[in-house]
């Protein structure tokens, strides 16, 4: 690549030294090249999953998520175990859920967080144990509360004064004893970008520290509420510990003061921590903000004199993240000049078969991806290059810092690394395009988590459509 095209890069896109590598850091274990110069995932070809099950097409590599799940669960028991406690792992089933996900979390021996009657039907249909799912959400309807209380659920996280007399009333008519957790906003901000921050003093989320000893006493007062404690979330997509360390110290005095009231057993510190989704990511490892976290809980603890609360976490990101893969068909490509300065080069973009409707979170966020051309090796030079979708916006854009090689071509397969997160969770048929299949891959077998959805799945709700 020319120097000239170098300016129109960001300065942490580095060109790679060979543009058939795989960085490690942002793909899954299983995933390597062949010897034939093609990308197989847990020993089955891309290839083969595309011409079986189209695409776009989300591949998990099933071995890569259990290991991670089994990694932060570890993470979390040893450095809980390490300080006198225990602790409580719940996946966060907003950054990917199907029933056979929540069997794979049944498995690992964690919880489950929802957010919605929709994430606790399928919760529940997936077979999982009511008593270890938490259900949240800022505006809970009667309807949501009472399928969670039916349904016996382990906790319910209250996120305003009004939900304290919701779940009451259904608790009370169902003869029931609901535990609950108060969700505060600690006003901690985690760093991160504007919509991923959760626990701001001027936002939806959580209620304020000096609001909560009143609402403690209230939920105290209904012979049908069981309060667990405090639950607290500063964001996502994290990489420094000093958010958590901050909420805590914030998080454990207030703690104490509900101890003169009453029982408060558990602390649930929520999630956010961050993955690799380039080179240049360094996430630090989940051990490191397990033993950060723990220790600060330990010392403050005992400085206030206070026995160690049981430790909950939410993670949801980390384990599945990294665990998943996107295929794409290649379509158009162009060379876009470009000029800034005085200076000119080129940008090629890369047109997939996808875009915004199964990857929103660059438009979103602004989000970095990585991605590698999958069916073949080249030996053409590395090019600056954009990866944009197939919709109408100008902002449907996949991956739009990268290097791709100068041959690539129609009909060529693009994977794309650590979109096993909030890629099928925030999917749309934004121009009525079709939402792609998961499939799990694990020692050479396939299994379909979700078939790909059809038009005729798009267009079942409206009464005047006609395939005549």
């Amino acid at each position: 690549m020319s120097s000239n095209q170098k300016k129109f890069a960001p300065e942490w896109l580095l060109e790679p030294k060979d543009i058939n590598s795989i960085e490690q850091s942002v793909w899954p274990s299983g995933l390597a090249r062949t010897a034939s110069g093609d990308v197989s995932i847990a020993g089955v070809p891309v290839g083969q999953l595309a011409t079986q099950f189209g695409t776009p097409l989300m591949v998990i590599d099933q071995n890569d998520f259990f290991a991670r799940g089994k990694k932060v669960k570890k993470a979390f028991d040893d450095a809980a175990a390490r300080i006198g406690t225990s602790s409580k792992t719940y996946y966060a089933s907003k950054s990917l859920l199907t029933t056979e996900i929540v069997k794979w979390i049944d498995k690992l021996g964690l919880n489950l967080d929802v957010s919605t009657g929709g994430e606790l039907a399928l919760a529940l249909a997936g077979g999982i144990s009511p008593d270890r799912i938490g259900l949240h959400g800022s505006n809970k309807s009667l309807f949501e509360i009472g399928k969670a209380v039916t349904a016996n659920v382990g906790t319910i996280v209250i996120d305003s004064d009004i939900e304290i007399e919701r779940i009451a009333s259904v608790a009370g008519a169902q003869d029931k004893i609901q535990a609950v957790r108060i969700r505060v906003n600690s006003g901690v901000h985690a760093h991160t970008h504007e919509y991923l921050a959760t626990a701001r003093e001027d936002q939806k989320f959580g209620i304020a520290i000096s609001d909560v000893p009143a609402l403690v006493e209230k939920i105290r007062s209904h012979s049908h509420l069981k309060f667990l404690g405090l639950h607290s979330h500063i964001g996502s997509q994290i990489f420094s510990m000093d958010g958590f360390i901050e909420s805590v110290r914030r998080l454990l005095p207030l703690h104490k003061q509900l101890l003169a009231g009453g029982e408060v057993p558990e602390l649930n510190v929520g999630g956010g921590f961050g993955i690799n989704y380039t080179s240049a990511d360094k996430a630090p490892e989940i051990e490191q903000f397990a033993d950060r976290i723990a220790d600060e809980v330990a010392k403050i603890c005992s400085e206030l004199e206070i026995s160690v609360p049981v430790l909950c976490f939410e993670p949801g990101r980390v384990i599945s993240g990294p665990a998943g893969i996107t295929l794409y068909n290649v379509g158009t490509i162009k060379d876009v000049q470009l000029n800034e300065d005085g200076v000119s080069g080129v940008r090629k973009y890369v047109s997939i078969d996808g875009g915004m409707s199964d990857n929103a979170r660059p438009s979103l966020y602004g989000a970095d991806y990585s991605p590698i051309l999958a069916s073949r090796v080249s030996s053409a030079a590395s090019v600056l290059s954009r990866v944009v979708g197939k919709h109408c916006e100008s902002g449907d854009i996949v991956v739009k810092n990268c290097y791709l090689p100068e041959d690539i071509s129609p009909n060529d397969l693009l994977a794309v690394a650590a979109t096993g997160a909030y890629c099928h969770s925030l999917a749309s048929n934004y121009n009525y395009v079709t939402r792609p299949a998961i499939v799990a891959v694990k020692d050479g077998s396939v299994q379909l988590v979700l078939r790909a959805e059809t038009e005729a799945d798009m267009f079942a709700r409206d009464p005047g459509y006609s395939e005549e």
